[in-house]
């Protein structure tokens, strides 16, 4: 199969991870979750003692770190992170670190070198506008809030995490709106990118979706 890039967008919540990890798979491609490489360098901050609203010092540890792919999480200077940047605490500190410029070129600058190397499945909020603009397929996701906060509150739930349903309603609406309103590589939806309301589809039907655009994009067949 020639190189293909498939970049998946839309706010939080709206399914993106979940879909474009299966969409990796089904086509055989590497996957980058780059809301995990923001989270991170939120978790490694608080490793590190640093005042994470100190873009500055933000932005030099995002420069300092090595991502690498692994198919259960996120490689950061060979250690494999999981759960422990799937907290609630580490999800708002990776949206304020995500509107911090210094550190959004740095990232984008990383995914993009992961993306010249190989074929790529990669989901976020500005792969389609900015991180990868010539993407072969672009998907924009997305969900009322009512359904982005239920499917968040299931997820947490199940990981005994102790959440209420008001509160995650009200965190999303607040990463929406720093998502859509930072000046840097905003949350948008690019203008060839394709739009998939999530609220009343399972992932089995988002999936297949997509695939039929990559079937297209590739000239048919998986």
């Amino acid at each position: 199969m020639k190189q293909l890039q498939v970049a998946i967008d839309g706010p939080a919540g709206a399914g993106k991870s979940t879909v474009a990890r299966r969409v990796a798979g089904r086509l055989g491609l590497s996957y980058v979750d780059t809301g995990a490489m923001y989270r991170a360098i939120a978790w490694k901050a608080l490793q590190e003692n640093l005042n994470v609203f100190d873009e500055e010092a933000v932005t030099q540890l995002a420069e300092q770190l090595h991502f690498s792919l692994h198919p259960q999480g996120v490689m950061v200077n060979g250690q494999l992170l999981k759960e422990e940047i799937r907290t609630q605490e580490i999800s708002s500190l990776a949206s304020a670190i995500a509107k911090m410029p210094g550190v959004r070129r740095i990232l984008v600058n990383k995914q993009r070198d992961i993306a010249a190397r190989q074929s790529v499945v990669m989901d976020g909020r500005d792969i389609g506008t900015h991180v990868l603009p010539e993407a072969d397929v672009k998907v924009f996701l997305t969900a009322t809030i009512e359904e982005r906060a239920l499917r968040r509150y299931k997820e947490l739930k199940a990981r005994g995490a102790d959440v209420d349903l008001d509160g995650l309603r009200e965190e999303i609406r607040r990463r929406d709106e720093n998502d859509r309103t930072r000046k840097y590589a905003p949350l948008k939806q690019a203008k060839d990118a394709v739009l998939i309301d999530t609220t009343h589809l399972s992932i089995d039907e988002i999936v297949e979706s997509i695939m039929q655009l990559c079937r297209h994009k590739l000239g048919g067949g998986e």
